[in-house]
């Protein structure tokens, strides 16, 4: 893989992916989709299809932080129904990125997380209640679940950016903040695992990028500690209000040239 190495790297380079790794893991114990800020700081130090690669290894080492820290609280049914959808998400995914350019994929993705912001402030502003964190019981939930799996795999597969998606989703059912965390902390983990053998076969996973991936994921680690530490001072209120914001800025920052 063409990708840079940390003995050509400049120290301001170096400095803003610490940066952006430390705020992928305050993202994944805090305030998830936060690290669409993350995704956009890697792709401007490195080159822009190498940087997927280097990203991924970062996120997984998120993932397993924020499982060791609220496994108990995942929600298994909402996770054995997007799991179906969201390969099918994948392969629409590919298969979009067969024929479209970055200029497209980052149109679109933005786009859509735009208009999924819009909507689940507008339904939340609009619902007479808050509904239970159990969606896949009913006919709307179990539709809910399918369409945003889908849009969520095929964001996660075309630029790691399954996060806000997934987040939206998880607000929009209901869920408070310990089992938004714990259900979305073991979905990015299954999800980015099972991309690695695919990341590696097109060479965007190398010895190279791994010994990058080292470096950085000492900055993951205080990163969730931090977020582990502030999600218990953040009220339910502002949490949910943090999560739209990040998605929305990340949905800005892609429709940005």
């Amino acid at each position: 893989m063409n990708t840079m190495t940390l003995w050509h790297m400049s120290g301001w380079g170096f400095a803003a992916l610490s940066f952006a790794a430390l705020l992928v893991g305050f993202s994944k114990t805090a305030v998830s989709g936060a690290n669409t800020v993350s995704l956009a700081i890697f792709a401007a130090v490195l080159p822009a299809r190498a940087s997927t690669g280097v990203l991924l290894p970062v996120l997984i080492a998120g993932d397993v932080l924020a499982v060791l820290t609220y496994r108990r609280h995942a929600h298994w049914p909402t996770l054995w129904r997007l799991f179906p959808a969201v390969a099918g998400g994948v392969v629409v995914g590919t298969l979009f990125l067969m024929w479209a350019d970055d200029g497209i994929v980052r149109t679109s993705i933005g786009a859509i997380l735009l208009l999924m912001a819009g909507v689940t402030v507008w339904r939340r502003r609009t619902a007479d209640a808050v509904e239970p964190p159990d969606p896949v019981t009913t006919r709307t939930g179990r539709a809910k679940a399918r369409s945003y799996g889908v849009l969520g795999g095929f964001t996660t597969m075309v630029a790691n950016a399954g996060g806000p998606v997934m987040s939206l989703y998880l607000l929009s059912a209901g869920f408070r903040k310990l089992g938004f965390l714990g259900t979305s902390a073991f979905f990015f983990l299954i999800v980015n695992v099972s991309k690695v053998p695919f990341s590696a076969g097109l060479g965007l996973i190398d010895g190279r990028s791994l010994l990058l991936d080292a470096a950085l994921a000492v900055f993951v680690v205080p990163g969730a500690l931090f977020g582990k530490w502030a999600v218990n001072r953040i009220n339910q209120r502002l949490f949910e209000q943090l999560v739209i914001a990040a998605t929305i800025v990340g949905g800005v920052q892609l429709l940005l040239p």
